[in-house]
């Protein structure tokens, strides 16, 4: 079992070569001895208010150097931490720092203000870790290289709860170590780059920020909010990125696009869903050289339990997930707990050194799913069905729940018809995914509105927005008479999937600009339906981030102008898109090709582009 805790790690590289690059989001840089310095100030700032083992901090940050430094320093005080997302609605960051007990949140000045904590909650980042004199503290002194145990928790990650609550899952230091040190996992070394670029909320984070790390490697922070592919292409090349982990739907549309981002990498880790055997086969022949690994794993067992290098041989059909690495164990029982022969399908079963240590304050469902089994011992139920072939590898087949996974994210349908109910326009609710493994999946809300709900209903998106996290939010919206049933009276939830009537539309409409003219037909080319309407909203007609991201790329393409994915996010109607790309187009037309100052495009994520990274629209289907 795997005894360093992260701190112990970091600190190992930094007494071996502390001159090397550890982090950098190309406006900061931090060797391993600035890194571990600048962490042990700020931990001593953290200490001098009370932090200690089993404190648990909030992370309310943009991904940036700072960042990683207010990590590793909440660590050597031995607390641990609870990573929020900006973009995460007032209600949920509330609810998720009271739920974990959270005594102080880190976090830029802004983020902590637009969250609406107390001046008593908060500690302000920096870029040299905090304004330590504003504190009256002397952080120059020694703190602790190491105060968590290594069972100790190290993280704890929210997730979507099928009872309408979303739980906290607790991950030990030793966990983490194990994911990022064992000798049989995705080799980083010294030399490697790895781009972090995912959420800090979502726990593959974890392998982007700490695998690099624990071997003296580097890891490149992606500066944008949510960068569009454009953008993930330029910050590979510019940071020479090795080693890269994507959702598996960003890397089909990435495939889908002949991106050439994949000829700058070594290697490419690929999980979240089904990996498309089609894409992966594309990848393949056309960069060979290209290490690509299919990753799977719940975060009860901390981000990967298995992996499986990517052949051509896999992709004449459904790719593996592969076998346990490190001090993962898996075992394949069928509803008696008893193990099934090889090749036949049974449910997952979790065991070894980086299992969680369980929900936070839900001491029953950490009964029910982390359970002690005979010749075993502590083991996590998955819920996923998967098939053990002979030679030990795994094949996915599935859920033994209504549990999905949609663009990356864990859902649980459950909480978010539980946030619907609590709408007084809502009498019956029930969500399901439909076109379920295609580019244009959509969450899906099927509603029967009470008595005289009426149109009103058209505001529930909105209104469920300022609750939930963006991808607990469907993006496509049903009203029915009555829900339909089987023949056992309860709710059919495959005929809901199965059907697919048209929702919700704007109404109105009216003579469509140049401009919009030609964003309209991005939108339609990537919803695979006519938009005519310029008051249309890409959100309310089903769109999501990842086909935004098409659309973004489109409208590069067809006008040479970049659109931010956050600005596209920010406006998301037809007029208001045209809007900002007309100013763009003007600045760049403008004398010398530069923006008027005044112009308010100048504050917008909205430029003139050049393709510098090979994201050449194909004509494939989506």
């Amino acid at each position: 079992m795997t005894t360093a805790t992260l701190p112990a790690l970091i600190a190992r590289q930094a007494e071996r070569q502390p001159d090397a690059l550890a982090v950098t989001d190309g406006s900061t840089i931090l060797t391993y001895r600035e890194l571990v310095d600048t962490a042990g100030r700020l931990a001593a700032v953290l200490a001098a208010r009370g932090i200690g083992p089993g404190s648990a901090v909030g992370l309310l940050c943009a991904r940036s150097t700072r960042l990683v430094v207010a990590q590793l320093a909440i660590w050597r005080t031995g607390g641990h931490v609870l990573p929020l997302d900006p973009a995460y609605p007032r209600p949920r960051i509330a609810e998720m720092t009271s739920d974990a007990g959270v005594r102080l949140v880190l976090g830029d000045k802004a983020l902590l203000a637009e969250a609406g904590l107390g001046d008593e909650q908060i500690l302000v980042l920096t870029e040299h870790g905090t304004d330590i004199t504003e504190h009256g503290t002397d952080a120059t002194g020694p703190v602790a290289p190491d105060a968590a145990d290594p069972a100790a928790p190290a993280l704890v990650f929210y997730t979507s709860g099928s009872t309408g609550r979303a739980k906290g899952v607790l991950v030990p230091h030793r966990a983490v170590t194990d994911l990022v040190t064992a000798p049989d996992a995705i080799a980083v070394g010294p030399r490697d780059r790895v781009l972090f670029h995912s959420a800090v909320t979502f726990d593959a984070s974890t392998f982007e920020l700490w695998a690099p790390l624990a071997h003296g490697a580097a890891v490149a922070v992606s500066p944008a909010d949510r960068p569009t592919a454009e953008e993930l292409g330029r910050d590979v090349e510019r940071f020479g990125v090795t080693t890269l982990l994507l959702t598996s739907a960003l890397f089909h549309h990435l495939a889908a696009r002949q991106s050439r981002i994949f000829g700058v990498l070594r290697t490419l880790a690929v999980g979240g869903e089904a990996l498309s055997p089609e894409h992966a086969g594309a990848v393949l022949r056309a960069f060979p050289w290209l290490e690509l690994i299919n990753v799977y794993g719940p975060t009860e067992a901390t981000t990967f339990t298995t992996l499986h290098r990517v052949t051509q041989a896999d992709c004449a059909g459904p790719v593996p997930i592969g076998r346990p690495f490190g001090g993962a164990r898996v075992l394949v029982l069928d509803e008696r707990l008893a193990p099934v022969p090889p090749g036949t399908v049974g449910e997952l079963w979790i065991a070894g050194d980086r299992l969680a240590l369980g929900y936070l304050n839900r001491p029953e469902l950490t009964a029910e799913r982390f359970r002690e089994l005979p010749d075993v011992g502590r083991a996590y139920r998955s819920g996923d069905l998967v098939r053990q072939l002979h030679d030990g590898t795994l094949e996915f087949h599935g859920r033994t729940d209504e549990q999905v996974k949609l663009r990356g994210f864990r859902i649980e349908p459950g909480e978010v018809e539980h946030a619907l109910l609590q709408l007084p326009e809502v009498a019956e609710a029930v969500v399901v995914v439909r076109r379920a493994g295609q580019a244009d999946a959509a969450l899906t809300a099927c509603l029967v509105l009470a008595e005289g709900a009426g149109q009103a209903a058209e505001t529930l998106r909105a209104r469920l927005a300022e609750r939930l996290p963006a991808h607990l939010v469907p993006t496509a919206w049903t009203v029915l008479d009555a829900l339909p049933l089987t023949g056992s009276g309860k709710v059919d939830r495959r005929a809901l999937a199965d059907d697919d009537p048209v929702g919700w539309r704007p109404s109105g409409g009216g003579a469509l600009g140049p401009i919009e003219q030609v964003v309209a037909e991005a939108w339609s080319r990537a919803l695979e339906r006519p938009i005519t309407d310029p008051a249309a909203d890409f959100l309310a007609e089903g769109g999501h981030s990842l086909l935004a991201m098409w659309v973004v790329d489109d409208l590069r393409e067809d006008l040479g102008v970049e659109l931010s994915l956050a600005d596209f996010l920010d406006h998301p109607t037809v007029a208001g898109q045209a809007e900002l790309l007309e100013r763009a187009l003007r600045a760049a037309d403008g004398p010398e090709g530069s923006a008027d100052p005044a112009d308010p495009a100048d504050s917008t994520g909205v430029t003139a582009s050049t393709d510098t990274t090979g994201l050449a629209r194909s004509g494939g289907g989506r």
